[in-house]
């Protein structure tokens, strides 16, 4: 016996283009919510399936960069084959970009139940703006 989900209203058609190649729709992993406070900012990111270790942050040139791999091979031999399968295996990233002032001690991280929060201490941008320059007409 097969087990293949029955839809009565399937058409082969609409199903290859609501595919996210033809339909554009973004990425289901790593949805982020960025919240302004006062003197930070709060980024709460969803990371389901993902393990603390999985997870690395970075900063460099003013952009806060979140790596996530997830692997689970497959460790068990039981007699059958996938219909369909749906969960993620690889690496995933997203960059935001902070400032330049930012450093590794600015920011603080903590991973809960799928989530992973940052919180990235608002710093005054102290560099110069260099004088306007005027490019002359002929």
């Amino acid at each position: 016996m097969m087990m293949i989900p029955r839809r009565n209203d399937f058409d082969l058609f609409d199903e290859m283009f609501s595919d996210p190649f033809f339909t554009g729709s973004e990425n289901k992993v790593m949805k982020t919510d960025i919240k302004e406070k006062k003197d930070k900012y709060v980024i709460d990111m969803d990371l389901p399936g993902y393990e603390k270790n999985d997870i690395k942050i970075d900063i460099q040139d003013g952009y806060l960069t979140v790596h996530a791999n997830v692997n689970k091979a497959e460790t068990e031999k039981d007699e059958g084959k996938y219909v369909r399968k749906e969960r993620y295996v690889g690496e995933c990233s997203r960059s935001f970009y902070v400032g330049d002032n930012v450093t590794e001690e600015d920011i603080k991280a903590k991973f809960k139940n799928g989530i992973l929060t940052l919180e990235v201490n608002k710093k005054d941008e102290t560099k110069e703006l260099p004088d306007k320059k005027y490019i002359d007409i002929e």
